[in-house]
């Protein structure tokens, strides 16, 4: 009689566990490796359980520090590392040693191992140089886009600067030599105005040419199966103007926006709060998971702007993740550091059972395996 018992618990599990499973959407990579699988299963099931929480250059460097081993300004405040890190590609396109930010990509690509041994979420953007004319990704002045799809006269240069993104992200690997999933962050805050990719320099039909074929030199070419694609719009004021540009949902795994508050913290609040909401109803029609892949108020000079500000709106939406940007120096931060004035209030943003750092990411971890480190 124990016997049968045991054979119908297990049967039942098995019947909970499929229908669980039945209920969550598969990533857009049909080929995805088992591990960056179970991270997206994991970042759907963790929706209900409250917001991830990341900071871009997290373990690099800080407000008044640098290179200093197992150090975070995020750790330093609440005595738990974020639970998800930004970082950036930028200048890989030229095979230089360090990155934008003047992180050695060694000690980058170390980083990341980092974070995926003790069950962290790496996450990368690239401000990419503009391939026609070498200037930065800031530069504005041509149609650069047109110049990088198939016949136009940088197509090579452009699959040149792809292959040794590729090269770098394939020497990403675990312990047991197993490639780390990525959430990658191409062409962010393309409904801007500001970079050589955004709404100004091309058509949306030219630029979702550029992003498939993209996406599928990185898998199909690269072979490359273990990131998670997220689109990240800037400015947008409907569903139409959101996905005017979007590529499709066969190059996409997140859907988002990049969005800071500045001195009009009411405005700020106004303009998050709708935003999340057409991205809440695009990630359930298009069966995506929402995000808020760049935030924060540089300096911070508000006591209680993590409780009081950013907060109630997160509690309002069905967000994955939300990453504040870099801690570059005592002026340009965006995460307090010991002292700042919206430390106590970090703490307590830290405590809400809404938000999810790095302490709340359990033993078993995020990607169908134990932790490896803690």
């Amino acid at each position: 009689m124990a016997k049968l018992y045991k054979k119908w618990i297990v049967l039942l599990l098995l019947v909970i566990n499929y229908t669980a499973m039945a209920q969550l959407f598969e990533p857009s990579d049909r080929k995805a490796t088992t591990q960056t699988r179970q991270l997206f299963y994991s970042m759907q099931r963790l929706v209900n359980g409250g917001v991830i929480f990341g900071h871009h250059d997290d373990l690099a460097y800080g407000v008044g520090w640098r290179d200093e081993a197992g150090r975070s300004d995020v750790k330093s405040v609440t005595g738990s590392y974020p639970a998800l890190y930004g970082w950036d590609l930028a200048k890989i396109e030229h095979d230089s040693i360090h990155d934008i930010n003047g992180i050695a990509f060694k000690q980058q690509q170390q980083f990341v191992k980092t974070v995926y041994e003790r069950g962290g979420i790496n996450t990368f953007c690239w401000h990419m140089d503009n391939p026609v004319n070498g200037k930065t990704a800031w530069d504005t002045t041509m149609q650069t886009v047109k110049e990088l799809i198939a016949g136009g006269s940088f197509h090579d240069v452009y699959k040149a600067y792809l292959d040794r993104a590729a090269d770098y992200l394939a020497g990403m690997k675990g312990s047991d030599g197993e490639p780390i999933p990525v959430l990658f962050r191409p062409f962010h805050e393309l409904t801007g105005n500001w970079f050589w990719w955004c709404k100004n320099t091309c058509t949306p039909a030219d630029f979702k040419t550029l992003w498939q074929f993209t996406i599928n030199y990185l898998r199909d070419k690269r072979k490359l199966h273990n990131l998670l694609i997220v689109y990240s719009a800037a400015d947008f004021e409907s569903e139409e103007e959101f996905l005017e540009r979007y590529p499709g949902d066969d190059y996409v795994d997140f859907v988002g926006f990049d969005n800071y508050c500045t001195t009009n913290v009411a405005y700020y609040q106004t303009k998050l709060d709708k935003r999340l909401g057409i991205v809440d109803a695009v990630a359930q029609k298009h069966r995506k998971l929402s995000c808020l892949p760049e935030t924060g108020y540089e300096a911070i000079p508000m006591d209680n702007w993590w409780t009081n500000v950013l907060l109630p709106i997160l509690k309002k939406h069905k967000v994955s993740y939300a990453m504040a940007w870099r801690n570059g120096n005592e002026h340009h931060y965006y995460a307090p550091y010991p002292g700042q004035q919206s430390a106590d209030d970090f703490v307590r943003f830290f405590n809400s059972p809404t938000v999810i750092f790095q302490n709340r990411i359990t033993p078993l971890g995020v990607y169908g395996q134990p932790n490896r480190a803690y």
